[in-house]
């Protein structure tokens, strides 16, 4: 076991170079000057240049990625161009809100997705069972900013139960969290009734009825027991996902959350903010990754033997 930790964890390390080397050197081959940007364009070449060799803009760039790293692994990703805010700073701020949102939409995706799929799995082949499949079919295919859209028109223009934009108002959580887990519930939905067939089908599940035991007590303790392990390492990549598809969803709804620090940093060609959240989510997928490794090696030992542990 110690050997099969000790390889993820070197695979996690390279991952996390080969992202800032990637980060970094892509931010510095795409066009624009971020001290052009900052000025707006309206200040002479002698100033331009005056605030570049003040931002370290002018230095070799194997010296710029050399530092970048040193100050990353220390946690420091720099000052901002614009906000004049360490980044680091503005990266816990903000990814304090998107795990907030992240949370609540795993826990809906969770509940719905399992309770749904689990009431699928026991009326197999009738009406409830083909409508929920047909639910969860387009919840699959309903992009996460379609279904914000959608959620604010009806639950904040429509009927004005929700606000659909901020964090500050009661309930603002809710839409946001709804739109961000509709896809992971329903994906969690078709995983658990396939899962739970397949279990319903084996030896031990057969004896268990035979003994007389109530279906429900069958259903939870040797059905669903045993079905869980895919369930359970879906669950620990959406977390990943769900982190990733923050994006889109925090900005329909103006929610200052990490995915929006992203792309406001990205629109203003912010390179430290930039640079610092793809390390800090890759840091976070990397993690999970590592931790779902781990989980599933103790869960299940023939992991670790079919990948050489």
């Amino acid at each position: 076991m110690k050997r099969y930790i000790l390889k993820r964890l070197i695979q996690a390390f390279i991952v996390l170079i080969g992202v800032t080397l990637v980060t970094f050197t892509l931010l510095n081959i795409i066009p624009g000057d971020p001290a052009s940007m900052m000025l707006e364009k309206k200040a002479d070449p002698a100033t331009i240049e005056r605030i570049r060799h003040e931002l370290g803009l002018d230095r070799p760039l194997t010296i710029q990625y050399v530092d970048f790293v040193k100050n990353a692994v220390m946690g420091d990703f720099g000052t901002s161009y614009f906000e004049r805010e360490e980044v680091i700073v503005m990266i816990k701020r903000a990814f304090l809100v998107t795990f907030k949102i992240g949370t609540y939409a795993l826990g809906f995706a969770i509940l719905f997705g399992i309770s749904v799929g689990t009431i699928a799995a026991v009326y197999r082949g009738t009406i409830i069972d083909r409508l929920i499949m047909l639910i969860t079919m387009v919840g699959i295919s309903s992009p996460a900013f379609w279904v914000a859209i959608i959620l604010q028109i009806i639950f904040g223009l429509k009927f004005d139960l929700l606000p659909i934009s901020g964090i500050d108002a009661p309930g603002a959580f809710i839409l946001p969290s709804i739109a961000l887990g509709t896809r992971y519930a329903a994906s969690i939905a078709r995983l658990t009734r396939t899962s739970m067939l397949d279990a319903m089908t084996q030896d031990y599940v057969r004896t268990a009825r035979s003994k007389g035991i109530h279906e429900f007590i069958v259903v939870m303790k040797h059905v669903f027991k045993n079905a869980s392990v895919p369930i359970i390492t879906f669950t620990g990549l959406t977390v990943k996902f769900i982190l990733g598809g923050s994006m889109l969803t925090e900005t329909v709804f103006s929610i200052p959350g990490l995915g929006k620090l992203m792309i406001d940093a990205i629109m203003t060609r912010d390179i430290p903010v930039i640079q610092g959240c793809v390390v800090y989510i890759a840091a976070v997928f990397v993690i999970i990754n590592l931790l779902i490794d781990i989980f599933y090696g103790v869960l299940d030992p023939r992991v670790r033997t079919a990948k050489g542990a």
